[in-house]
């Protein structure tokens, strides 16, 4: 065995010539991977300027030198990227959002459904906070999306971020079905852009799905990160 079975770090062998140079590899991994945190989760190429030992989550589709390393974590390190792949369960805090995040063996995935419960009785109900996000391409004149605004629920918030600039629209809108422009109207078509949609707090008595609607043209093209934040509730056992 040349490294070890978790994070790959490098073995020094019997006998091996320049020891600190193997040595040094595992130290530079060890420095991104111990309290992993990284910058930033949805760039898709690197930045202009990175500063030395800071990390990202390579987006996709990776440009540039990130070209392959999608989901990857990348480090800068001594002038050059290192990547490193995870694996499942490995968490990372994204700094630009303040959020931890998990590698669930397909995606770097927030507390999802049940979890985030910040309240319970003792005899089980709960109340907690939880965010559902998708990936969504955008196609036709309006979009419906898969991830849904769970029955009883209260809305606070649905953000939204370009991951694949949209083409054939000139903006567009999030909303619902009979409210097409209540989380935000006029958003950037714009690789990177991406809105806020603050609301009240909003309850709903039914799953309900999201509309992304095109103005100025049908969308031909373009990827969408959105995300519905909210408060659920659980009832008392029996």
């Amino acid at each position: 065995m040349t490294e070890t079975p978790n994070l790959a770090l490098p073995f020094i062998a019997a006998a091996q010539a320049q020891k600190h140079v193997t040595h040094n590899e595992a130290l530079l991994k060890l420095d991104v991977l111990v309290q992993l945190a990284v910058e930033d989760r949805h760039l898709a190429g690197p930045p202009s300027s990175p500063a030395e030992g800071a990390a990202w989550i390579v987006a996709s589709p990776a440009t540039g030198a990130w070209t392959g390393h999608e989901q990857e974590v990348a480090a800068f390190q001594d002038g050059a990227w290192a990547f490193l792949t995870p694996r499942i369960g490995w968490q990372a805090y994204a700094r630009d959002e303040a959020l931890r995040v998990t590698w669930t063996g397909t995606a770097w995935t927030a507390p999802v459904g049940g979890s985030g419960v910040v309240a319970g009785s003792s005899h089980g109900a709960t109340t907690g906070f939880a965010i559902v996000e998708e990936d969504i391409t955008l196609t036709g004149a309006s979009v419906t999306s898969g991830i849904v605004i769970p029955d009883r629920a209260i809305v606070l918030a649905v953000t939204e971020r370009v991951t694949e600039a949209v083409t054939g629209a000139t903006s567009f809108s999030v909303g619902l079905a009979g409210e097409p422009t209540k989380f935000g109207n006029l958003l950037s078509v714009a690789l990177g852009s991406h809105n806020i949609g603050v609301i009240g707090p909003t309850a709903f008595y039914a799953d309900t799905a999201l509309l992304i609607t095109a103005n100025g043209g049908a969308f031909t093209g373009g990827k969408l990160r959105a995300a519905i934040h909210y408060a659920h509730f659980d009832a008392a056992s029996p």
